[in-house]
């Protein structure tokens, strides 16, 4: 296997890490498109169940997504080559532009750049924010979805409760409800054969 096998992997990963802004929420709408849009390694269901996932270790997120998707695409060497594609060029853009960040760091143009990146973000949060609940509420149906999202809502914002044990539960609730959904079709499939 060449590097040439490696390269929409090491320029998906590069893009994703230069362009993101705002740390690991903010670069999870790039990783998505790359991932399912533009190289169609992982599917959009998929997309989301490795987020839950990701997000739920600990650790940053954007990182434990580009070695999954390195893992998946090609193996344990694309893990460690999505990684470093990914952290490598903004390390070393840090490193570079140390002293000038401390030299601007007052200036209001500088300042001004910062809050105008902001909105774009919120617009690319809710943007797939508002995807994942559609598929939610086609998946699950309108009043499952709605109770769900104000289920996260009151234990997230309300009791405060740690991000990665609401996503487990969900997890384990979602893997139930597949149970129960599995188990009705197969005695609704067994129905049938015995009317017919």
């Amino acid at each position: 296997m060449s590097w040439k096998d490696y390269n929409g992997l090491v320029t998906g990963m590069v893009r994703t890490g230069i362009l993101g802004y705002g740390g690991g929420p903010s670069v999870i709408p790039l990783i998505r498109y790359e991932a399912v849009t533009r190289y169609k390694w992982v599917s959009d269901d998929e997309f989301g169940e490795i987020l839950a996932i990701a997000n739920a270790l600990p650790g940053p997120i954007a990182t434990k997504m580009a070695a999954y998707l390195g893992y998946k695409t090609k193996g344990v060497l694309g893990a460690i080559v999505s990684v470093l594609a990914h952290i490598l060029p903004t390390s070393i853009a840090i490193i570079a532009l140390l002293g000038s960040m401390y030299a601007l760091r007052e200036s209001k143009i500088v300042a001004g750049m910062v809050a105008a990146v902001r909105p774009v973000i919120f617009v690319m949060l809710g943007m797939m924010a508002y995807e994942f609940a559609k598929k939610a509420w086609k998946g699950l149906g309108t009043a499952f979805a709605a109770l769900f999202g104000v289920l996260a809502f009151v234990l997230l914002q309300l009791l405060d409760i740690h991000p990665g044990i609401v996503i487990a539960v969900f997890l384990g609730y979602g893997v139930f409800h597949l149970d129960v959904v599995q188990r009705f079709k197969s005695r609704g499939n067994n129905s049938d054969k015995g009317v017919s």
